[in-house]
């Protein structure tokens, strides 16, 4: 089976400025492989999953998700293709307000193929299987850390080959952190599907065989491994 996720030579820089502010050399990722993407502040950290997930465009460079160029993908067709494929976990969960928990993970298979009368099974199923109950609930009236299960099942609903988290324990506190890269770590390794995850806390480096710090990734250098 090729890669899940392929970057070559992806730059971009802010409208305005003069300096790339993602610099991505070559980046492979097969299936059921996990990396963390390591950078300061302001260092292109969320701006390189963006890209990757085609929300924004480059200025150079490819990016291939199981093999399609994201950014060949135009309008509702690139939105299609990233409803299907790709699963996002922000790090402030981004729930839709106004929305149930069930209703939350129902939206991510809008774009999907899987058939509409089976969304609301499949999202109570995920949600139960992650421990919660209340699947009728209003996700402002959750815990933390039921809120990160929902954004968990949501981000998973659509069997996705790829699943992007940005900073998904920025908002936590230690133990609530540790529980929901636990999760979602988990998840994925049980859909088979890759992670890339992008955080600047030191203490996500041991959860990770592949680690890399972006300035790492810069054109001319490869990440080593089963991710290169």
């Amino acid at each position: 089976m090729g890669a899940v996720l392929e970057i070559n030579g992806l730059r971009y820089r802010y409208p305005g400025t003069d300096r790339d502010v993602v610099d991505v050399g070559e980046l492979v990722l097969g299936r059921g492989e996990q990396i963390l993407l390591t950078g300061g502040s302001g260092r292109g950290k969320s701006t390189v999953l963006h890209l990757i997930a085609g929300l924004i465009d480059p200025g150079a460079g490819a990016v291939r998700v199981v093999g399609q160029d994201m950014h060949g993908l135009h309008g509702a067709k690139r939105d299609e293709f990233r409803g299907a494929h790709i699963g996002m976990i922000f790090q402030t969960f981004n729930l839709l307000r106004g929305f149930s928990a069930i209703e939350n993970v129902m939206i991510a298979m809008m774009f999907s193929r899987i058939p509409r009368g089976e969304h609301r099974g499949r999202a109570a199923g995920l949600l139960t299987g992650l421990g919660i109950d209340r699947h009728g609930a209003d996700p402002e009236h959750m815990s933390i850390g039921q809120q990160q299960r929902v954004a968990v099942a949501r981000a998973v609903a659509c069997h996705p080959a790829l699943v992007l988290a940005d900073e998904p324990t920025a908002s936590l506190d230690p133990e609530n952190g540790a529980a929901a890269m636990n999760l979602i770590q988990q998840v994925c390794k049980e859909q088979d599907a890759a992670l890339v995850c992008v955080s600047h806390d030191p203490a996500m480096g041991a959860r990770f065989a592949h680690r890399k710090g972006l300035d790492e990734i810069a054109v001319g250098a490869s990440v080593g491994g089963g991710a290169r």
